[in-house]
């Protein structure tokens, strides 16, 4: 580990402080330490978007092969967590789907059957339609169960329901969060990676995106990328589908225009993943000593690109921190990273939350956040609402728009 000058707006810096709202203190530091070392993360914290792009495309420098690197010591080796050509060969077998037309054509229907079907799920009781003011908890009842369904489908697992992947994930993404903040993780993390394993196990004798890895891939190396891909298509749809609504109904001015012209709907995606991406930070490891900036980093030192603080960046994002649905550069955001690791299945997040915002402003007539159960994003490493309660207006009909 580096010995460093001290850098004193970082050694102020707590990880409680940016797991809660971190965004006045990332402006301080991309202003004043760009690159600044933070005792309490054992590393360095990059904050500025040019800065931050160096890291992230360069593999050879700044590489996440790492026996640290945390989701690997929960899942094992992956596309995530190697760089160079062992990146590529467990890269390249889950590509293909993932790549615009084919998301479209193979995900389409069955996101807006899903969708359709949450969202009438939430204007019924019992079969029975409801004709009074609506409620609900648009996370864990429609983003988080949405998000599910479609890795599922995505990833083929055989034997298992939503519920039960959901219940995987949850303890996987705790371990690695508990690893992250320097925590022992509870032993469910594993236990639940290894009833993943077994799925995956009964999924590859078929025909499945899993299945079709067998061969380049080993079956624990087809394992730990299934786990990658679960992890990586939950976490960043969920977050993205309920930060994006939570900022939009923050803003009534700027969801009225986007019903006025739903064409806005990818603005509203864009920026709010500008605003407030779902996976916060990114790990990367010093290969060799290297300046960055005004820093001078040893080889071996852990370097935390901030993505958060990269994302509002005055000198690339005017205004940095106004919610602005035709903001004309919001998809210079680096939300889904950048460089080899960029994410896989980041067509597929954007197909999801497209449909998904679209299908609620339709069918809930007057969607506001509920001012009695209010909420805001948290987390140091993923970043959501743990809650996003809403209502909706009393409804004519049969809850069928």
């Amino acid at each position: 580990m580096s010995v460093v000058t001290p850098f004193p707006l970082g050694a102020a810096t707590t990880l409680a402080a940016l797991a809660e709202d971190p965004h006045p203190r990332l402006a301080l530091l991309r202003e004043h330490e760009p690159v600044s070392w933070l005792p309490e993360l054992g590393g360095w914290l990059v904050t500025r978007r040019d800065l931050a792009l160096e890291v992230l495309r360069d593999a050879g420098a700044f590489t996440v092969d790492d026996p640290r690197f945390t989701t690997a010591q929960v899942v094992g080796p992956s596309m995530l967590s190697l760089d160079g050509p062992e990146h590529a060969r467990h890269r390249e077998p889950f590509a293909a789907p993932f790549r615009p037309r084919a998301v479209h054509d193979g995900f389409a229907e069955f996101i807006e059957g899903e969708t359709d079907r949450l969202i009438t799920g939430l204007l019924t009781k019992n079969g029975t339609a409801l004709r009074q003011d609506g409620t609900a908890e648009l996370r864990r009842d429609f983003a988080g169960p949405l998000a599910v369904a479609v890795v599922t489908k995505a990833l083929g697992l055989a034997g298992t329901t939503p519920d039960t992947v959901l219940t995987w994930y949850d303890a996987i993404v705790q371990a690695v969060s508990d690893l992250t903040a320097g925590l022992t993780p509870a032993p469910a993390g594993a236990e639940a990676y290894a009833h993943l394993r077994k799925a995956v196990e009964t999924t590859v004798t078929g025909t499945s995106l899993l299945a079709s890895a067998i061969g380049p891939l080993t079956l624990p190396e087809v394992s730990s990328n299934a786990a990658v891909l679960m992890f990586g298509g939950i976490e960043t749809t969920e977050a993205m589908i309920a930060n994006a609504l939570l900022h939009l109904l923050h803003h009534p001015d700027q969801l009225a225009l986007v019903q006025q012209d739903f064409a806005l709907l990818d603005g509203v995606i864009e920026e709010s993943l500008r605003l407030e991406p779902g996976a916060a930070v990114v790990d990367r490891y010093a290969t060799r000593d290297i300046t960055l900036g005004p820093a001078t980093i040893r080889s071996g030192d852990l370097v935390t690109v901030s993505l958060a603080g990269a994302n509002r960046d005055p000198d690339v994002f005017p205004d940095p921190d106004r919610f602005d649905v035709r903001r004309a550069n919001a998809r210079l955001h680096l939300a889904f990273a950048h460089g080899p690791h960029y994410c896989l299945a980041a067509h597929l997040a954007r197909l999801e939350t497209r449909i998904a915002l679209r299908h609620l402003l339709e069918r809930l007539p007057g969607l506001r956040l509920d001012p009695d159960r209010p909420s805001a994003p948290q987390g140091l490493v993923f970043r959501k609402p743990p809650t996003l309660h809403v209502r909706w207006s009393a409804l004519v009909g049969s809850g069928e728009s």
